[in-house]
């Protein structure tokens, strides 16, 4: 059977986060398969112009945008449409909850936990393309996830290539789970040639489109210290046994490795488009409309272990999962404050790994009983980061601490 069968009835999708670049990805993908979806809702933080933009084009039922102050603007763009309009956190988490059958959970960063929950606890399907809600808060899912009988469907790359070769019914003959990493845009580079990197630097990756906190975490590789933790809870697979493995060309992009000695990869061009559409078809397949791949016309794959001294990040990530509890949450949220704080120039890129490890080592951790926790972690761990970068005297002092 065939997407384009007449019996395929439409499925109706919601997108959290639908103007950032997966969120517009997921839309690519919708618009060229009209007859195959409709869409529910749409959110976004406050990119009100393109929020609207795809509203008219898709006619949702709903549109929310997190940030009160551009509800006005939102709903004078929307004016003759029918298409209602709201705004805030709580408008966000209610168009989780509308009754759409995918919800791509797309939203970056903590802000993203709530309203993936939200549609967990209704039993929708989930696209989670947003590896902080398993990192901060990934056994409290796991157990909504079964509780609520919802599907979660990775659609981080790594993940998503991980998920297509996992045989379910075998786990017992799965030996190791390998993450691959392009490395990102400094992976030759010396950690004294990293002290003067820019924004600008950091966030053009060599291979993927993406975001630019996302970009910056490629490049620092917390990116893949936070998936690491990610594949953790999606897997159920101790830290010992998933690997990291740099692969610059980013053309393998996980791999599972079995007791027989049989390692099965998923292969694909470096576009966030396959992964989507494998998750928003699920459990069929669509069309992508994108370059096929030519393994003739690459020549060579070549792999390289992580360096962990250039890139601390990895250790962190490691060492919070290992120790449980809060210091993932902990992890996350310093990591995310950290990026924001070099993004805007108050840190240099090298601080990032200092902040984080800093907040990690003087939180007073503890073991979350309710999402509550979570919250409350979260924000005590931001509060931690933004005095450790007014307190550090910006690069300079993260050096100095070398």
């Amino acid at each position: 059977m065939v997407l384009t069968e007449q019996n395929v009835a439409p499925r109706s999708v919601t997108i959290l986060g639908s103007t950032g670049s997966v969120g517009c990805s997921t839309i690519d993908l919708i618009e060229r398969n009209p007859d195959l979806y409709t869409v529910q809702a749409l959110t976004a933080r406050r990119n009100v112009d393109l929020l609207a933009q795809q509203a008219r084009a898709l006619r949702p039922r709903f549109v929310a945008v997190s940030d009160e102050s551009q509800y006005l603007p939102l709903k004078q763009a929307l004016s003759g449409t029918g298409i209602e309009v709201a705004a805030g956190d709580a408008a966000v988490i209610a168009a989780a909850g509308m009754p759409a059958e995918f919800v791509m959970a797309a939203i970056v960063g903590a802000a993203g936990l709530s309203p993936a929950l939200a549609a967990i606890q209704r039993g929708a399907m989930i696209g989670l393309a947003n590896k902080e809600c398993l990192v901060c808060a990934g056994a409290l899912m796991v157990s909504e996830i079964r509780e609520h009988g919802a599907v979660l469907l990775p659609v981080d790359s790594e993940h998503n290539a991980i998920f297509q070769v996992f045989d379910f019914d075998n786990r017992e003959a799965i030996d190791r789970l390998i993450l691959t990493a392009s490395g990102g845009p400094f992976r030759t580079m010396d950690r004294e040639a990293m002290r003067a990197v820019t924004p600008t630097q950091a966030v053009k990756h060599p291979n993927w489109d993406m975001g630019a906190k996302i970009s910056v975490d490629s490049a620092t590789m917390m990116n893949k210290g936070l998936e690491l933790i990610e594949a953790h809870y999606l897997f159920d697979m101790p830290e010992s046994r998933i690997d990291i493995l740099v692969h610059p060309q980013s053309v393998i992009h996980s791999l599972v490795a079995y007791q027989d000695g049989s390692v099965l990869a998923q292969l694909g061009p470096p576009d966030m488009r396959t992964p989507i559409a494998y998750a928003l078809a699920w459990p069929r397949r669509m069309n992508v409309p994108q370059d096929k791949l030519d393994l003739a016309a690459l020549s060579q794959l070549t792999f390289e272990a992580p360096d962990p001294v250039r890139f601390p990040a990895l250790r962190l990530a490691r060492e919070a999962l290992k120790n449980g509890g809060s210091a993932p949450t902990v992890l996350s949220a310093a990591n995310e404050i950290a990026v924001e704080g070099f993004l805007t120039g108050r840190i240099g890129f090298l601080d990032i790994a200092h902040i984080v490890e800093d907040v990690l080592s003087d939180f007073d951790h503890f073991t979350f009983t309710s999402l509550d926790d979570v919250r409350e972690c979260d924000l005590a761990a931001r509060r931690m980061a933004e005095a450790s970068m007014n307190g550090s005297g910006g690069q300079s002092a993260a050096i100095a601490g070398e």
